[in-house]
C-alpha cells in the first residue's frame, strides 16, 4: 500500500482520538437522527405497504422465495418486503449523513488538521458550501443509479462486500477530497491533486467503504426486529456518521500533505489565478 496513504491513516486514527473530534459526531448524528426519525415515522409503513401490494399483485413472492432459497437465505423470505424497503432507503440515509458531516464537521476537521500538521499552509479558499452541496448532490445521483443497477448483484453475499466498497469509494473520494481541499487549494491545485492522486484517494475511499458494511448490516438488521428497530436504526446512523468523520480525517491528512508537497515543488513558478474558485 502507498506509504503516504498509511501515514495519513495513522495520523487520522490519532486525530480521531482527540475529544473535540469525537464530539464532532454529535451534531451530524442528532441532525440525521431527527430527520430520519420523521422520515421513518411518516414514510416507512406506507413504503412497506406499497411494496407488499406490488409483490402480491404481480405474484412476485414465489419468485422471491425461490431466489432467496437458492442463495441459502430462505429463512429471510418472510421479511423480504421490509428488507427491500430498508435497502431502498439506505442510499438516502448515507447521503444525509455525508451531507451533514460535510457541512458541519469537515470545516472543523480541516482546521484541526491544518493547525497541527500544516500551520503555514496558505488558505486560498477555492471551495465553498454551495460547492459541497452541489458536488454531494450530483455525485449521489450517479451513486444512486449505480446502486440500483447493481442491487440484484448485491443480494449475493460475496458481491455485496465488493460492489458496496467500490461505490462508497467513488462517492467518498469525490465528496471528501473536495471538502478537504476547499479552504486551502485553488481550482487548478484541486484538479492537479485529485488527478495525480486519483488511485490513492480511491483506495482510501474503498477501505472506508468497507468500514461502511458494518452500519449497513445493522441498518438492514432492523427489518428482522420490530422491537429493536429504533435502536438498530439509531446505531446504524451513528456508525455512518463516525465512519464519515474518520473518512474526512483520512482524506484531509492525505490531501493537505499532498497539497503542501505540491506547493514545495512549485515555489519557483506560482500558479496563475490563485484566487479562482474550485467551482
Amino acid at each position: 500500500m502507498n506509504r503516504s496513504v498509511m501515514v495519513a491513516f495513522g495520523n487520522a486514527v490519532w486525530s480521531q482520538l482527540h475529544i473535540r473530534l469525537l464530539l464532532l459526531t454529535v451534531l451530524p448524528f442528532v441532525l440525521s437522527l431527527v430527520l430520519w426519525g420523521v422520515v421513518l415515522w411518516l414514510g416507512l409503513q406506507p413504503l412497506v405497504d406499497w411494496l407488499q401490494a406490488f409483490f402480491t399483485e404481480n405474484n412476485h413472492f414465489p419468485f422471491a422465495k425461490e431466489t432467496m432459497e437458492s442463495l441459502g437465505l430462505g429463512a429471510l423470505y418472510v421479511v423480504v418486503v421490509p428488507l427491500i424497503a430498508m435497502w431502498v432507503l439506505l442510499p438516502l440515509m448515507i447521503l444525509t449523513a455525508l451531507v451533514f458531516v460535510g457541512t458541519t464537521a469537515m470545516p472543523i476537521i480541516v482546521r484541526h488538521v491544518a493547525k497541527r500538521r500544516h500551520p503555514s499552509l496558505e488558505m486560498r479558499h477555492g471551495g465553498n458550501l454551495l460547492g459541497t452541496l452541489w458536488l454531494s448532490t450530483y455525485s449521489f445521483v450517479i451513486f444512486a443509479v449505480l446502486w440500483i443497477v447493481t442491487l440484484p448483484l448485491s443480494a449475493i453475499p460475496p458481491l455485496t462486500f465488493i460492489i458496496q466498497p467500490i461505490l462508497w469509494g467513488w462517492l467518498t473520494y469525490k465528496v471528501m477530497a473536495y471538502d478537504a481541499l476547499a479552504e486551502h487549494a485553488t481550482r487548478e491545485e484541486y484538479r492537479i491533486i485529485t488527478r495525480r492522486h486519483r488511485w490513492p484517494l480511491l483506495l482510501i475511499g474503498a477501505i472506508t467503504g468497507a468500514l461502511g458494511a458494518a452500519p449497513t448490516l445493522l441498518w438492514l438488521g432492523g427489518a428482522l426486529s420490530v422491537i429493536f428497530f429504533p435502536l438498530l436504526a439509531g446505531g446504524a446512523i451513528w456508525l455512518y456518521v463516525l465512519v464519515f468523520v474518520f473518512t474526512g480525517l483520512w482524506f484531509t491528512h492525505y490531501c493537505l500533505d499532498a497539497l503542501a508537497e505540491y506547493r514545495r515543488t512549485q515555489t519557483a513558478t506560482p500558479l496563475p489565478g490563485v484566487l479562482k474558485d474550485i467551482n
